[in-house]
């Protein structure tokens, strides 16, 4: 039997070989992922339509695509088409299903995303389901199968498989006060990194208009449950990415600056606001907006 100062020396000789080869992993092809995790706020554009030029010349300048299924005629062959004609122009692909099924996760995975953001999640069963579906084994259940996933990340070297774990974002939505109930518990779900706030329907299944106190007490309720779990917290709303208490912890959000300067085209002549909700999900219900400098 080794003694135990021999033991000692060869666990330390094997830690020294391996500590260079950690160093020198490459970092997140994830670029938001990446972002995040050095504490940065992240912007997206929103594609609701199959439009190949609009999305490539977009997503030159934002730091991911969000490609919209929930309140949109969007289906995964346009999605598809999309991410293949200019998968490294910049924006990386994330979508919003309009739920948590596991066909639904595998086809948005299959054909490219690197992100699915989940939303009205009231509870951990539908936080599970999310994370389930999202990643390979030994950490969830995703399967293996033919897609155009690995041609498109898997180059220079890298291993898709063996990779994507890391390089995949499980976005959460909490949009009710259910939700709020249950947010530590629903942030605390191994395989969530974010938890976003969907602002205009908080506002509408709450009853509170946003610039309410109790309506700003769920959402402070949300980020410190959130931090607390030690998850990335962010607000679907990008008006609250300045400005407000929590703005300084916030960093995903959906629209919102480009990283150059950059403003969507006009839509029917009107001037385009880049902090907007999408069109069909602004606040039109007479809640007003943040108020009270919140």
């Amino acid at each position: 039997m080794k003694s135990f100062s021999t033991a000692i020396c060869s666990f330390l000789a094997i830690t020294v070989l391996t500590i260079p080869a950690l160093a020198q992993q490459p970092k997140f092809y994830n670029t938001v992922k990446q972002k995040l995790l050095e504490g940065k706020q992240v912007f997206s554009y929103t594609q609701t339509k199959f439009d190949i030029a609009a999305n490539c010349e977009a997503a030159k300048h934002y730091d991911y695509t969000w490609y919209e299924m929930q309140h949109s005629t969007l289906e995964f062959k346009d999605i598809e088409a999309m991410i293949a004609a200019c998968p490294h122009n910049g924006a990386i692909p994330m979508i919003r299903l309009p739920d948590a099924q596991e066909w639904h996760i595998q086809h948005a995975t299959d054909i490219g995303a690197l992100g699915v953001v989940i939303p009205t999640v009231d509870d951990v069963d539908r936080a599970r389901e999310a994370v389930k579906w999202a990643r390979y084994p030994p950490v969830a259940r995703r399967s293996a199968g033919g897609s155009q996933a690995p041609g498109i990340w898997g180059i220079n070297g890298i291993n898709y498989r063996q990779t994507i774990n890391d390089n995949m974002l499980v976005v959460i939505m909490i949009e009710t006060p259910t939700g709020v109930a249950n947010a530590y518990d629903i942030a605390s779900v191994p395989g969530v990194d974010v938890v976003i706030i969907g602002n205009n329907d908080l506002s509408s299944f709450s009853g509170f208009p946003q610039n309410d106190d109790r309506y700003q007490a769920m959402v402070t309720k949300i980020h410190d449950d959130t931090v607390r779990a030690g998850k990335i917290f962010g607000q679907a709303n990008a008006m609250y990415a300045t400005g407000h208490p929590l703005s300084k912890t916030a960093k995903f959000f959906q629209n919102g600056p480009s990283n150059d300067g950059w403003q969507p085209p006009a839509r029917g002549g009107r001037s385009t606001n880049p902090n907007a909700p999408p069109p069909g999900e602004e606040d039109t219900a007479g809640r007003g907006g943040r108020g009270r400098g919140k």
